[in-house]
């Protein structure tokens, strides 16, 4: 398996701290001394989610060389897709004229959707009846956080990111850990057949994410350096000998203590929430993006990301 080429779509809109401190309450420093985010983007009303898929999935394919009609599959990442049916995948699929792929959707784990897809395509590529795998992850978070709401508007930006894996020699996947952990501290909690949308769970406000940061914060500093850890020995490799750490883009104190965790130099971890907030399925993808052009056959990298559940994963990668 082989990471042929990537691209990135971000919006044009640019949404800094201070844009949102005059509509909640909150201020540039308490959100850059608690997430290390400075600015984020946001989509424009007009669009979805699909667009982006779409723009960022013709940057991927012109980065690889490759045919949207020669795609196998298309996998899109994303808990915030243009509508419960039909699929994201599907209308990505058709924009990008890719007729005979197969479509899938990786929808729930929200920020660990990228890393769950994936582990789905390099199995896939195990397989005779695919040669070359499209991923989009994205997410649209300002279309399902409060306005209203400071803690958890703060944090996301909208933004997609797409890879295109082939067959290949030498390299591939080469080992992996996943986990989960049932809570509800992150959820969008009506909407489904729990809890259908009625004009109450509308009034209620019950239809934007909710989360526990603190709760957040825990999970996440406590197992995806430990996953890093099981997916590196899974692998055969030290972890001195990992060039590359694409790390979950959610909070630069989280990034931060997971690297002091695990003794790994912040240079190896490239980071992008800095301007571009918490982009979900996406983080993980936009990380890559940022340096796929510096990896060199050969190099070792990892791709660990966890999402609401909770759920994590990481991924072990010779390039």
């Amino acid at each position: 398996m082989a990471f042929k080429g990537t691209g990135l779509h971000l919006p044009e809109r640019v949404v800094t701290n201070d844009d949102l401190a005059a509509v909640v309450d909150t201020s540039d420093e308490w959100i850059t001394s608690r997430t290390g985010i400075r600015e984020r983007r946001w989509l424009a009303p007009e669009r979805a989610v699909s667009d982006m898929c779409v723009d960022a999935a013709v940057q991927a394919l012109d980065s690889a060389g490759t045919a949207a009609r020669d795609l196998d599959v298309v996998i899109v990442a994303t808990y915030t897709g243009d509508q419960p049916l039909p699929s994201t995948a599907l209308i990505v699929k058709e924009a990008l004229g890719a007729h005979r792929a197969l479509t899938l959707d990786v929808t729930q784990a929200a920020c660990a959707n990228g890393v769950q897809a994936l582990l789905l395509a390099a199995h896939l590529l195990q397989t005779s009846a695919a040669r070359e795998v499209l991923v989009v992850a994205a997410d649209c978070a300002s279309r399902v956080t409060d306005p209203l709401e400071r803690t958890s508007r703060v944090f996301f930006g909208d933004a997609a990111a797409a890879v295109v894996l082939g067959r290949g020699t030498g390299g591939g996947l080469l080992g992996w850990d996943f986990g989960s952990e049932l809570s509800y501290e992150v959820q969008i909690k009506a909407g489904g057949s729990r809890l259908p949308t009625t004009a109450t769970t509308v009034a209620q406000r019950e239809h934007y994410l909710a989360m526990n940061g603190r709760a957040v914060w825990d999970t996440a500093t406590r197992w995806l350096p430990d996953s890093i850890l099981t997916a590196a020995a899974h692998a055969g490799v030290e972890l001195d000998r990992i060039d590359h750490f694409f790390l979950h883009q959610a909070n630069l104190n989280i990034l931060t203590a997971a690297l002091d965790k695990l003794g790994v130099p912040a240079a190896k971890a490239p980071i992008t929430l800095d301007r571009l907030g918490n982009t979900g399925s996406a983080g993980v993808f936009t990380a890559l993006h940022a340096r796929f052009g510096e990896l060199e056959e050969g190099d070792v990298f990892v791709m660990s990301a966890i999402g609401a559940g909770f759920q994590w994963g990481t991924l072990c990668f010779r390039h």
